[in-house]
């Protein structure tokens, strides 16, 4: 062989336009290839017309199409079926049919599946199935290829469980009777083994005797190993089906002469049927019969048999809790030991021997110890029952060492998955188990880390909670180990690329408050916690890393604590300067409003939250909008009124100043579901705020009260006084009486030119004082006119419109000073020469200003009288007054004359 020699390479300007040259020769020198791979022919011939109709192009692809074509046609037979199941049947399944006959292996098993798929679907009675379907079914059965007579194996077992009894025993019982027999082939024999298991259910146990029972005994005795043990198998189906009689006395006897058979595989398959079918013998047949089988076949796994010894190890615990009821305690010790040896079943330091004294193992060995192994930490819960949970110290805890601690991963993998068992059986006694946890925990193995995270709160609470009977000390002890050993195996996680290991781990680490004290969750766990979410580049991870933080902090009692976890939280993640930090913090806030109370996230959350509709990144704003209806959803009225004043400002500003397309169309649609959205109301808030404003309502009220009290008492003394001058001054002629009379009638006209016309009697207003009604009683007068109110409209208002407007006193001062002018004689004529004309004016400025906060107040001299007046009667009112002034109406003529006799009248 020539060496092979590099030349150098010349990258100069003409060697390199060469080598592009060359480059395009070749490529041109491709093209002719590719293009040759399909002929004109090839392609005409795949070539189909597009008008066709589903059926015509199934058809046609079946007749003169490709395989892959016919192939794809039968897989679309499901569909053709649920389209047109009428033409499919008559016109497609037949050329299916014709078709399969030189079909190869593809189509073979495609159409298995797909008639399959046609039964399961339900897209044709089971009349017409087993019309059409079935004997096609029961043609491919004996098909050449052991793979596609297994498939269509397959389909006819599911289709035998939805066929009557009838159908099956017509087209699939009575031709087995022939399939069965020597002459047949060995697939055809092995077909009706497992056909005879199958229908063994579907009939009545004297029918099964008669027409079953016989064919399972010829099968049973056939020549071929592989037919005798394919029938052994199916034993256990045939004895369900005809009962525990005719099992004692059909199919035990059967079973034990194969468990005595040439064939390892014979016996392999005799002891497995013996082991499932325990519970249908009783207590005779398995002393008698069985127990002596199960000795032999252990004594005979070590020598001659050991093809049947991982076998032994998988059902060795069933087998051990089925005979449990007749083993001698010498039979009992002898299958607990048997165990044992099992389980360390070559391990070097078995019997003491070193690698000198041991003989070389093959491979195939090597891996027939390690399922032995493994089958045995499959079994060591059944076995604890077995020996009972409090003898498992003594019993099995060297070997429970063991298995923890094989060489194996696959063991090892076996004992974490099985350890939840165990903490569960062991009860009390967990406590003696616990340095194996904390070693499975630090396993160098991903695979045996995720086994056991799976029940790791159960364990760890079965750890810390079962083992308080045996004192305090054993649970104080455990924590030092099991703290490290926790870290330890996060950081491993942590390391490794199997991110989803890791995302478990971080989630089942939320039951620690409940197993350690805040503390060493505060020193050990936040932390590492927090920096998880900030660090890692893994979102389910990160996720995962934030709630159990939150839920550390859920359970911290230390506000010192609570609060600087808090700040961090704010600082680094709502604060940070990565937008993926600002995004992690809305899932976290997210989190909070999960396991917290909606106080404490308003308190501490709200307002962080809100200041990231500023952020620059609109993945952070989007975020935002997207959770602003869990926000509100945290509000309550009146409590956080300004809060919610906050949220509306916030939204106002994302509609009015938000620039991103896809930010503005989810705050529109975020805005329609706030607004849909009720705000819970704080009950007990509201309640306490009520009590406060009624009892400051009430302390106004109170101080009206006393003030219209003493203001009455004032004016009851002003007008005592105002009479006695009168009645001083008169000379008691009667002429001074009708003047009296004349002046009180005037005042009277007067009075009732405001009012309405409905309230304008006084005199016929009943003379008593209801709970909503005001009354006034007027000195100087004959009789005394009250004056009350029943309807709603004209009830006082409550303390919060106590700044509606009344006279002002100004006005009221001014009548009592001309008063007493007129009582003392001083300036008679200025009181006389007042006309009606400056009472309007008086009467209009006053209703001008309780217009403005819609009530009217009365003060007389002697009583006050508070009327409440609506704001409409008020201004029809002003609006009379102002057509009064313009046209002076016969009253005010008449209220003229008397003014010039010099009588004052008094209003407020």
């Amino acid at each position: 062989m020539r060496p092979i020699i590099f030349s150098k390479m010349d990258f100069s300007h003409s060697s390199l336009f060469g080598y592009i040259e060359d480059l395009q020769e070749l490529t041109i020198i491709e093209r002719p290839v590719r293009r040759s791979l399909k002929t004109p022919e090839e392609i005409e011939r795949l070539t189909v017309d597009e008008e066709l109709s589903d059926i015509e192009r199934a058809l046609f692809l079946l007749s003169s199409g490709q395989d892959i074509q016919g192939t794809s046609v039968v897989a679309n037979l499901p569909v053709l079926m649920r389209q047109n199941p009428a033409e499919t049947l008559r016109r497609v399944l037949p050329k299916i049919r014709e078709v399969l006959h030189v079909a190869g292996v593809e189509m073979q098993l495609t159409a298995a599946v797909s008639f399959l798929t046609v039964l399961q679907e339900e897209s044709v009675s089971i009349h017409t199935y087993s019309h059409s379907f079935l004997h096609i079914i029961l043609q491919n059965l004996e098909h050449r290829d052991a793979g596609v007579s297994n498939a269509w194996l397959e389909t006819l077992l599911a289709v035998i469980e939805a066929l009557p009894k009838e159908t099956i025993r017509h087209e699939i019982l009575n031709p087995l009777v022939s399939k069965a027999q020597l002459s047949q082939t060995l697939q055809s024999r092995l077909v009706s083994c497992k056909i005879m298991g199958k229908v063994a259910n579907k009939f009545e146990a004297h029918i099964i005797k008669r027409e079953v029972l016989p064919l399972v005994k010829s099968l049973c005795q056939d020549v071929e190993y592989e037919v005798r043990t394919c029938m052994c198998r199916q034993l256990e189906h045939v004895a369900r089906g005809i009962g525990t009689d005719l099992t004692k006395t059909v199919v035990l006897p059967e079973l034990v002469e194969l468990a005595r058979d040439e064939g390892s595989s014979v016996r392999l398959a005799a002891f497995e049927t013996l082991v499932n079918l325990l519970d249908m013998f009783d207590a005779d047949d398995r002393s008698q019969t069985v127990l002596p089988l199960v000795k032999s076949f252990c004594e005979k796994s070590f020598k001659a048999d050991e093809s049947i010894i991982v076998s032994l190890s998988f059902h060795l615990g069933k087998l051990c809790n089925g005979l449990y009821g007749i083993f001698t305690p010498e039979q009992h010790l002898r299958f607990l030991e048997f165990y044992k040896k099992l389980s360390t079943l070559g391990l070097q330091q078995e019997n003491g021997h070193n690698d000198n004294q041991l003989h070389l193992q093959t491979l195939e060995q090597e891996k027939k110890y390690i399922s032995v192994r493994k089958n045995c930490a499959y079994n060591f819960p059944a076995m604890i029952v077995f020996v009972d949970p409090k003898n498992f110290h003594l019993e099995l805890y060297s070997i429970f060492f063991c298995l923890c601690h094989d060489p194996e991963v696959s063991v090892r993998y076996t004992m974490a998955i099985s350890f939840f068992e165990v903490a569960k059986l062991l009860n009390s006694d967990v406590y003696t188990i616990h340095k194996e946890l904390v070693t499975l925990l630090q396993d160098e193995s991903l695979e045996v880390l995720d086994a056991l995270v799976g029940h790791l709160p159960e364990i760890l609470e079965l750890m810390t909670n079962g083992g308080e009977k045996n004192g305090s000390e054993s649970k104080l002890l455990s924590i030092p180990d099991l703290i490290p050993a926790l870290t330890t195996a996060e950081q491993r996680a942590a390391t490794s690329l199997k991110w989803r290991t890791h995302e478990k781990l971080l989630q089942k680490y939320a039951c620690l408050p409940h197993i350690i004290s805040s503390d060493q969750i505060y020193y050990r766990f936040i932390q590492r916690m927090l920096t998880i979410v900030l660090t890692n580049n893994v979102l389910p991870v990160q996720k995962a890393a934030a709630r159990t933080l939150c839920v550390y902090l859920r359970y911290n009692r230390k506000q010192e604590q609570r609060h600087e976890v808090i700040q961090k939280l704010i600082e680094q993640l709502g604060q940070g300067k990565s937008y993926w930090n600002r995004l992690r913090f809305l899932d976290t806030c997210e989190f909070i409003m999960e396991l917290f109370s909606k106080s404490f996230f308003c308190k501490y959350f709200f307002l962080p939250v809100l200041e990231l509709t500023h952020d620059p990144v609109a993945n952070v704003r989007m975020k935002l909008c997207c959770l602003l209806p869990k926000v509100k959803s945290t509000l309550k009225i009146p409590t956080d009124k300004h809060l919610l004043q906050q949220l509306e400002l916030c939204i106002r500003k994302l509609l009015c100043q938000e620039k991103d397309k896809d930010v503005l169309t989810i705050v529109k649609r975020t805005v329609l579901e706030l607004d849909r959205m009720e705000i819970s109301v704080d009950a007990e808030q509201l309640e306490k705020e009520k009590q406060k404003n009624e009892g400051r309502s009430a302390n106004i009220n109170d101080k009206m009260f006393e003030k219209k009290r003493r203001d009455s008492k004032t004016s009851s003394v002003l007008a005592k006084s105002i009479n006695l001058s009168i009645s001083g001054s008169s000379s008691g002629t009667s002429a001074g009486k009708e003047e009296k009379k004349s002046k009180l009638v005037r005042s009277q006209s007067f009075s009732t030119q405001v009012l309405h016309p409905k309230y304008s009697n006084i005199d016929k207003c009943p003379n008593k004082s209801s709970a909503t009604g005001y009354t006034s009683s007027i000195p100087g007068m004959g009789k005394s006119c009250m004056l009350s109110f029943s309807d709603d409209s004209f009830r006082t208002h409550s303390a919060g419109n106590s700044g509606n407007a009344v006279f002002p006193s100004s006005c009221s001062r001014n009548l009592f000073n001309s008063a007493n002018q007129k009582n003392n004689g001083n300036k008679e004529g200025q009181s006389r020469k007042m006309s009606v004309r400056d009472s309007k004016r008086l009467t209009q400025s006053s209703l001008h200003f309780c217009l403005q906060a819609g009530e009217w107040n009365v003060r007389n001299t002697a009583s006050s009288l508070y009327v409440p007046f609506p704001n409409e009667y008020l201004k029809s009112r002003v609006f009379e007054t102002k057509t009064e002034n313009q046209t002076p109406r016969s009253s005010d003529r008449k209220m003229r004359e008397p003014e010039s006799e010099g009588k004052n009248v008094l209003m407020g």
